[in-house]
C-alpha cells in the first residue's frame, strides 16, 4: 500500500466529498501539498466557489483565489486517478431525534460508483460507533463490486473544526485517526500529517474513533446543560447567574462553561447519535438525554422570560415590537443549521408576537429557505420595545442599542434580553432600561 507516496509524487489525487464548513478547509489545506478534487452535489455552492466566493467563511475569498483545488459537482471527475477519498458531509437528526444518515449514505454511493482498486476511504462525518463498518462498507462494496480489505481500505478520522474559530484550526488541532488494520491506519496518519502540524493520535479501531467524536461533544452538551439549569433556578431566586459563574471561575478547577443556546451541527446533534445506538443495545441514557432536554428547551424559556420582563416594564405585549439580534447557531459565523434562535422566535409567536430578526453574518436567502423567516435590514433597526441579543456577534457588541428603541419619555418601557451577557448590565439599568440576562 503506497497511497501516501502516490499522492506526494502527484501520480494520484485526493478527493473530498462534501464542501461545507468541514470539507472546504480540509480540501484547501491538502491542495497546498497535493492534487485535490473537491466534490459537492450542491451546484449552486460549487459555482460560488468557482467564482472565488467562500460561502462558509472558513477559508476566505483570498484563499480561494490562490488555491489549486478543483471544484466539481460532476461525478465523472471522480472516476480517474483518485486513491484517497475523504467524506465530510453533514449528519443531522430527524424530527424524532433519530440519526439521519442519508447524507452519509449518499456520499458512500458516490464513492461506490467511482472508487478504483487500491483506494482508501476515510469518513469524517459524525456518526455513532459502527456506522462506518456496518453501513458504509456494504454500500461501497455493492456499487463498486470491490471487496473492502482486499481491493480498497477504510478508516475514520472525526472532524474537529470549530466554525468561525480563528485560533483552533485544522493544522493545530490533534487529529484522531483510525483504520481497518495497522497498514491502512499508518497510511491515513501519514496523509493527514501533511496538513496537521501538531500531529495525529492513532486509536485502535474505527469504532473507537467514532466514539471519540460523539463523546467529546456530548461532554460539552452536558456541562452547558448544567449551567442552563442553574440559570433557570437562579432566575427564580433572583440571583444573577453571570456573577455566580464569575465567582466560581476564580477557583483553579472551574471548567469555564456558561449558559446559552446549544444548536449547530455538532453539540446539539451528536449526543442523539450516541444515545440512539446505546438504546439499540438496551441501555437508556440517564444523563445525556436529560442534558439534551434542558438545552432543547432553552429557547422557550428565554421567550417566556422576555414576556415576563415586558410585563414588568408595563409594555403591552399584544402590541409589542420585539427585535432578535442573531440568527446563526453561534457567534461570528454564518452557519444557521439547527440554530436555537428560532426556538425563541417560535416561543414569542405562541404569545402572539412576530419578532423581527437581524443578523449581518447570516444569509437572508438561507434563513428564508431553512426557517421561512425574512431577516430585516440594518435600516429597519428602530422603534422596538424589546431587544433580544441572542448571539454574541462582535458586530452586536458595537451596536448603539439606544437607537433601536422607541423614542419614549418613559425609559422604563425598554427591555433588553441579553442571552450571552455581552453588555454592561448595570450601565443600562442606570439609564432606565429593564435588563435580563441568562
Amino acid at each position: 500500500m503506497n497511497n501516501y507516496d502516490e499522492l506526494i509524487e502527484k501520480k494520484k489525487k485526493l478527493a473530498v466529498i462534501g464542501l461545507g464548513y468541514v470539507g472546504m478547509p480540509i480540501a484547501v489545506q491538502f491542495a497546498k501539498k497535493i492534487n485535490v478534487i473537491g466534490f459537492d452535489i450542491n451546484k449552486e455552492k460549487i459555482n460560488e466557489y468557482q467564482n472565488g466566493h467562500d460561502v462558509t467563511g472558513e477559508v476566505g475569498d483570498c484563499e480561494l483565489e490562490k488555491t489549486s483545488l478543483i471544484f466539481t459537482s460532476c461525478e465523472d471527475d471522480l472516476k480517474n486517478n483518485i486513491n484517497f477519498f475523504i467524506i465530510a458531509v453533514p449528519t443531522p437528526v430527524n424530527q424524532d431525534k433519530t440519526p439521519d444518515l442519508s447524507p452519509v449514505v449518499g456520499a458512500s454511493e458516490v464513492v461506490g460508483r467511482n472508487i478504483k482498486k487500491g483506494a482508501i476511504v476515510v469518513y469524517e462525518s459524525t456518526v455513532y460507533p459502527g456506522v462506518t463498518e456496518d453501513v458504509c462498507i456494504p454500500i461501497i462494496e455493492k456499487l463498486s463490486g470491490l471487496k473492502c480489505g482486499k481491493d480498497w481500505w477504510i478508516g475514520y478520522s472525526p472532524e474537529r473544526i470549530n466554525p468561525a474559530d480563528k485560533i483552533h484550526r485544522l493544522w493545530n488541532i490533534t487529529k484522531i485517526v483510525s483504520g481497518m488494520d495497522d497498514e491502512s491506519c499508518n497510511q491515513i496518519a501519514k496523509v493527514y500529517e501533511l496538513v496537521v502540524e501538531v500531529g495525529v493520535h492513532k486509536v485502535s479501531s474505527i469504532k473507537t474513533a467514532e466514539a471519540v467524536k460523539v463523546v467529546e461533544n456530548s461532554q460539552r452538551d452536558i456541562n452547558i446543560a448544567f449551567m442552563n439549569e442553574l440559570a433557570m433556578v437562579f432566575d427564580r431566586m433572583g440571583i444573577d447567574t453571570k456573577e455566580v459563574v464569575e465567582g466560581m471561575n476564580t477557583k483553579w478547577n472551574a471548567l469555564g462553561f456558561t449558559p446559552g443556546l446549544v444548536g449547530g451541527h455538532c453539540i446539539g446533534v451528536d449526543p442523539y447519535y450516541f444515545t440512539y445506538e446505546a438504546e439499540k443495545l438496551g441501555y437508556h441514557s440517564q444523563i445525556i438525554l436529560a442534558g439534551r432536554k434542558v438545552n432543547d428547551n432553552m429557547g422557550a424559556f428565554i421567550a417566556t422570560s422576555c414576556i415576563k420582563q415586558m410585563m414588568k416594564a408595563k409594555i403591552n405585549t399584544s402590541e409589542a415590537k420585539v427585535l432578535i439580534l442573531g440568527a446563526t447557531f453561534k457567534e461570528n459565523c454564518s452557519d444557521i443549521r439547527n440554530s436555537k434562535v428560532f426556538d425563541i422566535y417560535k416561543g414569542l409567536k405562541d404569545f402572539g408576537i412576530i419578532p423581527s430578526i437581524y443578523d449581518d453574518n447570516a444569509s437572508n436567502r438561507d434563513v428564508e429557505r431553512e426557517y421561512g423567516v425574512k431577516l430585516v435590514s440594518r435600516s429597519e433597526l428602530y422603534d422596538f420595545d424589546c431587544v433580544i441579543i441572542a448571539v454574541a456577534h462582535n458586530s452586536f457588541k458595537n451596536l448603539k442599542l439606544d437607537e433601536l428603541f422607541k423614542k419614549k419619555t418613559n425609559n422604563l418601557k425598554k427591555v433588553i434580553i441579553d442571552v450571552k451577557s455581552i453588555i454592561d448590565k448595570n450601565s443600562y439599568i442606570k439609564q432606565g432600561y429593564t435588563v435580563w440576562r441568562l
